[in-house]
């Protein structure tokens, strides 16, 4: 059974419409309390109180949700905040979806009811945020309220959730040129979302995977039906114009049609060289991503931006093409060298400082190895990351936040012509250049430890020279008629984008980490 839980406004019963169109059999838990009580649902409110109304709707929901002749149940708002029932959703039985919304459209849709929760502003939203971290602790798929016709697109990815390794979560990625289902769990290489094509995959057509010659022999088999396999080798210096139109004469040469689809599975490398190709290729074939690596599951493989490098500078070359499905196994990191979970948790902090709060909180206690196995926190970190997407798909503001420590790391890996640091660790090293400008020492003290601790560097190798790292910086893609913008923060939590940065202050954070 679907099971719709969200706040007031959420558009839980507009969504049981869609699903009676579409042949299952549906039933809202207002509608049967309005039935039992013989009335509006706020007279008994404003008669009997609160606490009446609970258990009347607690036993109501909890009788519907065990009829299997129910396919889809609407929960009212505050129906979670029965221990029974949140029991109770959290059986197998049942796939909980959370139609997350913001504070102001729900307000703006429930003031016109008659809602007993609903008369005062700053109540409405203090029971917002009691009840936010219960829908989240219950929901297996979160989407957002606010899609548009959403269910057309949802309903098959949500219903697969039922033949996925428990313990699987999806949320539903958007911004204003598409949307897409990601998932994130333990053993989705080789699960149905590849063994029933038709159910998840894009596209009618065939499979090719763009991998490197590494990660392609350990996970390719699972990836259901290949029609072919292009292999490049590890590492950034795969990210050329050159090995583009190596790969692209491949996928003709494979007969690839518009049909088809990507597969790109592989770190961030991998996710930037095929998402270009897919673009690219006939104009833009569809692309799932398969990210392997930690930088690409809490980062890289979302939010549809693709490129390679020149010479001149990181991602010189590249187009926006969002991924049509996202399909994270954090079992693949144990696939990885400590080294490679060391770089990629330059990203993890790097999003925890960006994010604050809870994120922040897990992040800065975390222990070496710790994120390993923990699906709850790449899960976060990839849904921070395509909440900021979702609001500027294009980087003409607050997406820029994203490029934390990445003006420094960028210009680091182009000074060492991408040769001597793993993008991770060049990040490790520009976010303390970043927290340096930001004039936060405590925190940059803090992170520095945070880096040690997990085997990222500290200090800059004195061979690759400072001069050598102010000119990559003058070079970067960003850089305007104003000069280069820097991401800053005031606290974790706060960033500041576009931040024009004294010249002298710049050599001083880059001499600070040789020094």
């Amino acid at each position: 059974m679907i099971c719709l839980v969200g706040f007031m406004g959420a558009g839980k019963s507009s969504a049981l419409v869609e699903f009676a169109a579409q042949g299952l059999e549906t039933a809202d838990a207002d509608d049967l309390i309005k039935a039992e009580i013989g009335g509006p649902i706020a007279d008994y409110f404003d008669e009997h109180g609160e606490e009446s109304f609970r258990k009347v709707e607690q036993e109501i929901v909890l009788r519907v949700m065990a009829d299997p002749a129910i396919d889809a149940l609407a929960l009212g708002g505050g129906a979670v905040e029965s221990p029974a029932i949140r029991e109770a959703l959290n059986s197998d039985a049942h796939t909980v979806v959370w139609l997350e919304i913001p504070a102001e459209v729900a307000w703006r849709r429930a003031r016109k009811g008659r809602r007993p929760l609903a008369r005062d502003r700053n109540g409405f939203g203090e029971l917002l945020a009691r009840r936010h971290p219960l829908y989240m602790e219950v929901a297996d798929a979160t989407l957002p309220a606010t899609g548009r016709r959403i269910w057309e697109r949802a309903l098959g990815p949500v219903r697969i959730l039922t033949e996925l390794p428990p313990g699987t979560r999806m949320f539903w990625a958007e911004s204003a040129n598409g949307d897409y289902p990601v998932y994130v769990g333990r053993g989705l290489l080789g699960s149905a979302l590849f063994s029933d094509p038709g159910a998840a995959l894009p596209g009618e057509g065939r499979s090719v995977c763009i991998t490197d010659e590494t990660v392609g022999p350990l996970f390719r088999d699972r990836l259901g039906p290949l029609a072919g396999e292009i292999a490049v080798p590890p590492g950034e210096s795969a990210k050329t114009l050159a090995r583009a139109e190596e790969v692209l004469r491949e996928m003709a040469a494979l007969g690839m049609t518009r049909a088809d689809r990507v597969i790109a599975l592989g770190g961030g490398v991998i996710g930037d060289l095929a998402g270009f190709c897919a673009h690219t290729y006939q104009r833009g074939v569809p692309v799932v991503q398969v990210p392997t690596t930690l930088v690409a599951q809490v980062d890289s493989a979302y939010g549809g931006k693709t490129g390679v490098d020149l010479p001149e500078a990181k991602n010189y070359v590249g187009a926006y093409h969002l991924p049509s499905l996202v399909v994270t196994d954090v079992d693949a990191l144990d696939s990885l060298p400590d080294s490679e979970i060391s770089a990629g948790m330059a990203e993890v902090v790097k999003t925890a400082l960006l994010a604050g709060g809870r994120i922040w909180e897990q992040v800065r206690d975390l222990e070496p190895g710790g994120i390993t196995g923990r699906a709850d926190l790449v899960y976060a970190c990839a849904r921070y990351k395509c909440s900021v997407v979702a609001e500027d798909e294009r980087d003409a503001g607050i997406r820029a936040a994203l490029n934390l420590g990445h003006t420094v790391g960028h210009a680091i890996e182009a000074a060492t012509s991408y040769g001597r640091y793993r993008h991770g660790e060049a990040v490790a090293l520009g976010l303390l250049a970043a927290l340096r400008l930001s004039d936060l020492p405590g925190l940059r003290t803090e992170v520095e430890e945070w880096n040690r601790r997990h085997g990222l560097p500290v200090e800059l190798d004195p061979s690759v020279g400072v001069d050598s790292v102010l000119a990559a910086i003058e070079k970067d893609k960003k850089r305007t008629s104003k000069g280069v913008g820097f991401v800053l923060l005031r606290a974790p939590g706060e960033p500041m984008v576009d931040c024009l940065v004294a010249p002298d202050s710049v050599r001083q954070a880059v001499e600070e980490l040789i020094s």
